[in-house]
């Protein structure tokens, strides 16, 4: 309640005391069902849907707000993520600028996509929310001058019951003054009577003008008002989630491309470790075999000259198109097919129908089992690229 001296006069200050006072009396005689209520089925309707919109844009908003925390969130996640990977991310190895500039882009998309949103989506709808607050007001308002005007119906109605038994009295104190006051002052007596009893009428006549003046006034706007914006609560729902879905649209398919340049990076990167891995291995299967050969050269020299020619592997026996030397492993999967360990030499054959062989495989033999069993039949295919022909 405000003090008196700040603005506020006693008598101002009595004002409302007395009107809420009436207001409470209002209500209690309402509710016991001794003075009849304004009732507008339409308008509670109406009130229904703003409470519902107001708080369905209240809850919109709160999850919003916290999808926003999320992005920011997930933001910082990445962030750190990303700088891991930067800083463990070797000079010397593949595309060592491609991911710095990767990581910087990763950042950047972020912030746009938490900005976006927030100027977007969640500005529009708290712009959207803010005149909640003071239709409100104004609906509180309306019901409160409508209890005045209920109060101030009831206080004429029962003024207009009253005059008649008013009147009456005041003829019967006529009737007694007639004896006791002189014939000259009956008249004023009289007169004076009947100008108070005229003077409440009015009065009351006058209140009930102004009370029901205002809160039609109220009535009138918010019957105006209440439907247009219950009616607009489906462009703002449109707006925001087209808009945030728009945003997440062109977010993820952004965030897609990094991934991917991410992945080829990656993939680039294991292709070069397999190829110095095989590059090492195959340097030292070369040492090995230079060492076999020099062995196997001098004992070829007491061996008969039939056995050098198909053993030695320096010429290739009969039937043979050339040999390859396998650089990866290979795991057969079928009863047709050859296994291979790298440094394995293999004698590639002809296909008996030519129909039969699939692109990127040979035919061929271990030359190993050759030099030993000089047996075709243990034959097999074998991917193409996993040799190198020798």
């Amino acid at each position: 309640m405000a003090e008196i001296g700040k603005g506020v006069t006693a008598g101002k200050l009595a004002i409302s005391v007395q009107k809420r006072l009436t207001r409470a009396q209002e209500k209690v005689m309402q509710k016991l069902g001794k003075a009849d209520e304004t009732r507008d089925v339409a308008f509670e309707e109406m009130v229904a849907n703003f409470n519902k919109q107001m708080t369905e844009g209240g809850k919109l908003q709160k999850d919003l707000k916290a999808y926003l925390v999320a992005v920011k969130t997930m933001h910082d996640a990445s962030r750190r993520l990303q700088d891991c990977l930067a800083d463990m991310y070797e000079p010397e190895w593949f595309g060592k600028e491609e991911m710095d500039a990767l990581t910087e882009d990763t950042d950047t998309l972020w912030l746009d996509y938490h900005q976006n949103i927030t100027d977007k989506s969640l500005t529009s709808l708290d712009s959207y929310l803010t005149q909640f607050p003071d239709i409100k007001a104004r609906i509180a308002k309306r019901d409160r001058k409508m209890v005045d005007f209920d109060s101030a119906r009831h206080h004429f109605s029962s003024l207009q019951k009253g005059k008649k038994k008013d009147e009456a009295k005041i003829a019967k104190q006529a009737a007694l003054l007639e004896m006791a006051a002189p014939s000259w002052a009956q008249g004023l007596i009289s007169a004076h009577q009947v100008a108070q009893t005229n003077l409440s009428f009015n009065q009351a006549e006058e209140e009930l003008g102004r009370a029901q003046k205002i809160f039609e006034e109220l009535n009138v706007e918010l019957q105006d008002e209440l439907p247009s914006l219950w009616d607009n609560r489906v462009g703002v729902y449109v707006n925001t989630f087209q808009g945030l879905a728009g945003h997440q649209e062109k977010f993820h398919g952004e965030m897609s491309k990094l991934s991917q340049n991410l992945n080829d990076i990656m993939t680039k990167l294991e292709e070069q470790r397999e190829q110095k891995k095989d590059a090492t291995a195959a340097a030292k299967t070369g040492e090995g075999a230079k060492s076999e050969e020099t062995n196997h050269s001098e004992s070829a020299s007491s061996a008969p000259k039939s056995e050098v020619t198909n053993g030695s592997g320096g010429d290739l026996p009969p039937g043979f198109l050339y040999k390859v030397k396998a650089v990866h492993e290979y795991a057969a999967t079928d009863g047709d097919e050859l296994e291979l360990k790298i440094g394995d030499d293999v004698l590639v054959l002809a296909f008996d129908n030519p129909d039969e062989q699939d692109d990127g495989w040979l035919l061929g033999v271990q030359e190993s089992h050759w030099v030993q069993k000089k047996d075709i039949s243990v034959k097999g295919v074998f991917p193409e690229n996993f040799t190198q022909k020798v």
